[in-house]
């Protein structure tokens, strides 16, 4: 079983991203690629990691998604594998048109880094079959274009479609804007494609996956794959 990490000029979580998935898939080939001349046919599950690809200089992940390798991706989608888009990976999958949305500078006007805490809403996706709903996780978040758009019919559908994957919240799982760090409409956090095997989420997994140190609540986005993936039977 392989999982890669699509690398991209400007991406910067990449070897922590590299780091955390050997942990979490224990007996898994890891690898990362480079974007231009990215091969995914071998591989069952792909990661787009934290970073600032190609600047961000036009809109964050604008220039990321007509990389060669978003070819390749879709082609991974439509045979089954996993897709984890993590932060400025997020921004990627929605620019890519391959989750919905939009992102616009955070409220607040500047760069947030800091630990927040998330509600699962959904048990819909390998990525959260770890998780119950309603369950508080405690992941960090480092981002200066997280506010996460759709309109109210964009919301209910995905809500009503169980793909809302995370909400930010506080520590009991209370809603509300002065929980919202980023200014996400509802305080969306993560959102799933149709069949919940693609995850666009802005809080970090990769740095929350060490129960040595206390922090283990992204161990299970990345591990849950694990199963799924056997058991799907497509790859």
């Amino acid at each position: 079983m392989r999982a890669d990490i699509l690398v991209f000029p400007g991406s910067n979580c990449d070897i922590d991203t590299e780091i955390a998935l050997k942990s979490a898939l224990p007996g898994w080939r890891v690898e990362r690629q480079w974007h231009d001349g990215a091969d995914l046919s071998g591989t069952q599950f792909c990661v787009l990691p934290g970073g600032f690809a190609y600047g961000d200089y036009l809109r964050a992940g604008a220039l990321a998604a007509r990389s060669p390798a978003i070819a390749e991706l879709r082609a991974l989608i439509g045979r089954g594998g996993l897709v984890l888009g993590i932060c400025n990976g997020f921004q990627v999958l929605v620019e890519a048109g391959i989750l919905p949305g939009a992102f616009q500078a955070n409220t607040v006007q500047h760069f947030v880094c800091r630990d927040v805490h998330l509600r699962v809403e959904s048990r819909g996706s390998p990525f959260l079959e770890a998780f119950r709903e309603g369950q508080v996780l405690r992941l960090p978040i480092a981002h200066q274009e997280g506010n996460y758009r759709l309109s109210e019919d964009e919301y209910r559908r995905l809500r009503d479609e169980g793909r809302i994957a995370f909400t930010y919240c506080g520590p009991n799982g209370e809603i509300g804007d002065e929980r919202n760090p980023n200014g996400s409409y509802a305080g969306v956090a993560g959102v799933l494609a149709e069949g919940g095997r693609v995850l666009g989420m802005m809080p970090h997994p990769e740095r929350a996956a060490w129960p040595a140190i206390g922090r283990a609540d992204g161990l299970g986005i990345l591990a849950a794959s694990f199963g799924s993936v056997l058991e799907g039977g497509k790859l």
